[in-house]
């Protein structure tokens, strides 16, 4: 399969989480993934808008990019904000670690997201945005063929 690229964007607003995961599972689909890897795909696009939202937008509205990318057995998910961004990126991604324990979050969506991809980066610079590439191996059929 060649390379193929799709961009979309939308408001910071929890509604449109579930909207994008739906979006990328069905872009990803012509790669002939497991339900389990596209369980996984899902479950990570959600944790990394739903971020977005919560800790980029804190304050209001903002527009949330989503940037999927498939080359051959590939698929890199981008989704990008121009938040607040994160001060201590490397502290954001310890287990449990929260900005904000009074909403209930267990500090657990970069280890999620770690766990159900094959690589994680996250880029953020404070008040300019975050940046959160994902990328998976799709051992679908159609390397079979």
């Amino acid at each position: 399969m060649d390379k193929n690229y799709m961009k979309l964007e939308f408001l910071s607003r929890s509604n449109n989480e579930s909207f994008a995961r739906v979006v990328v599972a069905a872009f990803a689909s012509q790669l002939d993934p497991t339900l389990v890897e596209l369980s996984d795909i899902k479950t990570a696009v959600s944790e990394a808008v739903t971020n977005a939202i919560i800790h980029g937008y804190e304050l209001g509205d903002g527009i949330i990019i989503l940037e999927v990318t498939i080359d051959n057995s590939i698929i890199e998910i981008q989704v990008l904000d121009k938040g607040k961004g994160i001060t201590d990126v490397e502290q954001a991604m310890e287990p449990f670690y929260t900005s904000k324990p009074n909403l209930e979050r267990s500090g657990m969506g970069f280890t999620v997201m770690e766990t159900f991809m094959d690589e994680l980066i996250v880029e953020s610079t404070k008040d300019i945005g975050t940046k959160v590439i994902m990328r998976k191996k799709i051992n679908s059929s159609i390397d079979k063929e």
